[in-house]
């Protein structure tokens, strides 16, 4: 099988590909604002977890069970709605997620305890895991250019998590309800968009198995891009769950520090990422951006000012931004030739590890409330010795090479043609 991304693209869509050919822009264009709108979603919560504790009377740990039901029903969730996909067809499955999305966050906004907030939040994550186990899917199939497709989509997740804590704040300070509600709002409009410009894939495949799912983790590297993936995940969510309540800043401060992560998250990704890739591979791309995450991790616990924690948590985001704009293209090289599997196996892996984080942060925060970022550092350098163990494995399943396997002076002719064995 071809693993070289070049060499992957020019055999299935060809060479020198005019993005403005695109036959199916629009349709293109209306699944990346639905997943825009996701993301947001997810943001949202950010600014307003301190002020649903004290309305609500919860604990640090108990707030961040939002977040962790969120995660977890997701990461469950993915196989499920993978298999959905192949028997029912992607544009079902994927408008059914964005209206369970839409009614779990209005109902959310009339909740009165964290029990009925954390179910709903959880009936979320599973509307969230029916968008997000086809949408990349009904990208890619769409697509002429993959590439482009797949930054676009990195982009929009981006963005949405540089806009969605602005939103969260912005609403919060009338109510911690009031976000909430907004996004069900939104999603009710994407629903609209969904339904219009959405088009299912002409290239129908056979219903996915289970089986096929689990297989793919019998790939080397796309084991070792799981284990990487999975600790830098579970760092994600450490900053993106536990920072507001260690931050202690009010609603709009706190929604104006996570817009400039989430400004950083979507330079990281629409300006350096992918132009750092072409220069020395993504896989070392991938590398630089957990050395430089596990680095925050201890800036993050070692912070003496607030002022010093929101510089950090911008680097953090610029970091994440490096990392997302390249775990997704790996994984589709890395992973099964059918990208519905590849999708869902990642995914499972990407999420799952993620949703323990919140609420373990939580808990650890009743000890110290730097003991969180240490528990984050230690699991991210399981992750980096994994990564400089098996990255030249990763390197070679994708044409390239890493620095200490043999300088890839060129890193940008990966893109044109082949570099060392493929498998």
């Amino acid at each position: 099988m071809i693993q070289n991304k070049y060499l992957y693209d020019t055999a299935i869509w060809g060479v020198g590909v005019d993005r403005r050919s695109e036959p199916n822009r629009s349709a293109i264009y209306a699944t990346t604002l639905v997943a825009f709108l996701a993301i947001a979603g997810i943001a949202v919560v950010d600014p307003i977890l301190p002020a649903i504790g004290e309305a609500i009377g919860v604990t640090a740990w108990q707030v961040e069970l939002l977040f962790t039901a969120y995660i977890a029903v997701m990461a469950l969730g993915m196989i499920p709605a993978t298999l959905a996909s192949g028997r029912f067809g992607f544009k079902p499955v994927l408008i059914t997620g964005v209206s369970v999305v839409g009614l779990a966050a209005i109902l959310a906004s009339f909740s009165d305890n964290i029990v009925q907030l954390s179910v709903l939040r959880g009936v979320w994550g599973l509307g969230n895991a029916m968008f997000f186990a086809t949408a990349m899917v009904v990208l890619v199939n769409l697509a002429v250019d993959r590439e482009w497709v797949v930054g676009l989509f990195e982009t929009a997740l981006g963005l949405g998590f540089a806009v969605g804590p602005l939103i969260g704040g912005l609403l919060g300070q009338v109510s911690w309800r009031l976000p909430f509600f907004v996004c069900g709002v939104f999603m009710v409009l994407a629903l609209g968009v969904a339904s219009r410009k959405l088009r299912e894939p002409t290239n129908r495949q056979a219903p996915v198995r289970v089986g096929q799912i689990f297989a793919t983790y019998r790939r080397p590297a796309f084991i070792a891009l799981c284990v990487v993936t999975a600790a830098y995940n579970f760092v994600f969510f450490v900053v993106l769950g536990y920072t507001p309540l260690f931050l202690g800043l009010d609603v709009i401060p706190l929604g104006l520090a996570f817009t400039g992560w989430g400004l950083g998250l979507a330079a990281g990704i629409m300006v350096i990422g992918h132009r750092l890739a072409h220069r020395i591979g993504a896989v070392q791309t991938v590398g630089v951006a957990i050395a430089g995450l596990l680095v925050c991790m201890v800036l993050f616990a070692t912070s003496t000012s607030t002022a010093e924690a929101l510089v950090v948590l911008v680097l953090a985001g610029l970091c994440m931004g490096l990392a997302n704009a390249n775990l997704t293209d790996l994984a589709l090289g890395l992973g099964s030739s059918d990208r519905r599997v590849a999708t869902g196996a990642f995914n499972l892996v990407r999420w799952g590890a993620a949703a323990p984080a919140p609420i373990i942060s939580g808990k650890l925060a009743e000890q110290s409330l730097s003991l969180p970022f240490w528990v984050g550092f230690g699991v991210l350098a399981v992750g980096v010795l994994v990564y400089l163990a098996f990255a030249h494995l990763m390197a070679a399943g994708y044409g390239e090479r890493v620095l200490w396997s043999r300088w890839n002076r060129a890193a940008a002719d990966t893109e044109h043609e082949p570099v060392g064995e493929t498998y």
